[in-house]
């Protein structure tokens, strides 16, 4: 899990480096055609391709939308704001697919745990700064990615098991370059990218089919309630590499906020554990990556 989280983060840092010389829409095409390519294969050697029609099963459909928005929002969101500030934001996923799994599955959500979820959204909300002199509107696209991600979550749930977890990846892969390149010319159009541009996006497909697999063998493998609290490891990375990279500093507001978010979700996870009701430990907590 932890080295999934590194490569997702590495894969958000190419994004935003990249997209100096070209729009996300351009990003989302051409790192999509690359990771096309190579999930399609691996998913052929695999023998899990099955007919184009599996994406008109509702399930499917549901999640495939939810990836597309939650990417879209995500890339203009990372485009303009701190890695660290929306992988902070993005933390508070799982406590918002609990809060969607109590709603709309009455899964049970004890008071301690719907505390987490309160005391969580304080702390996006201390990071946001609605109405403060800080506040920037890409935070409401990154909050906008997370509810389109939890909807992705929940839909990945009611997926038939015999549909291939490799199949849904391809599809959802295919209708967001397929997006990238519709929203391509709206965002300024097509730039040649330089062989560098080219090169960094190609490992950046390899970095997210790596932090995919990651995940599969994480929670097929381990523990749930053991190996969730790991995904938090995303922010650590994340402000390392917006130190390294790009010069940012986190501010007092956002570790504040960031670290109310981690402990929320944490105790969460804990009282999930308690109960024997892994709900948002045991999905996905991906980010938006076009996967």
């Amino acid at each position: 899990m932890a080295i999934a989280m590194a490569g997702f983060t590495m894969n958000d840092s190419i994004t935003k480096a990249v997209s100096s010389e070209m729009n996300f829409g351009q990003v989302m095409l051409v790192r999509g055609l690359f990771a096309i390519v190579l999930i399609g294969l691996l998913a052929f050697h695999q023998r899990a391709l099955r007919p184009m029609r599996t994406l008109l099963v509702r399930p499917v459909a549901l999640r495939v939308i939810g990836e597309v928005v939650g990417t879209v929002s995500f890339l203009a969101a990372i485009v303009h704001l701190p890695l660290a500030n929306t992988t902070a934001i993005f933390q508070a996923l799982p406590l918002v697919i609990t809060l969607g799994a109590a709603l709309l599955f009455g899964e049970p959500v004890g008071w301690r745990r719907w505390l987490a979820i309160t005391a969580g959204f304080i702390g996006v909300l201390i990071i946001v700064r609605p109405g403060a002199e800080g506040f920037s509107q890409f935070s409401l696209l990154a909050l906008v990615s997370v509810v389109f991600c939890a909807a992705r979550d929940l839909a990945t749930r009611q997926i038939p098991a015999q549909i291939p977890s490799l199949f849904i990846t391809l599809l959802t892969t295919a209708v967001v370059t397929a997006t990238g390149a519709a929203i391509l010319f709206p965002l300024g159009g097509w730039t040649p990218p330089s062989g560098r541009a080219l090169a960094l996006l190609a490992l950046a497909a390899v970095l997210l089919l790596i932090g995919y697999q990651c995940v599969i063998m994480a929670l097929r493998a381990g523990d749930i309630s053991a190996v969730a609290p790991f995904r938090y490891s995303a922010l650590l990375w994340a402000m390392l590499l917006g130190y390294l990279v790009f010069g940012d500093r986190p501010d007092a507001m956002m570790v504040t906020g960031a670290s109310v978010i981690v402990l929320s979700g944490l105790y969460a996870f804990y009282r999930e554990h308690l109960r024997h009701r892994p709900v948002a430990a045991s999905s996905s907590g991906m980010p938006p990556e076009g996967v």
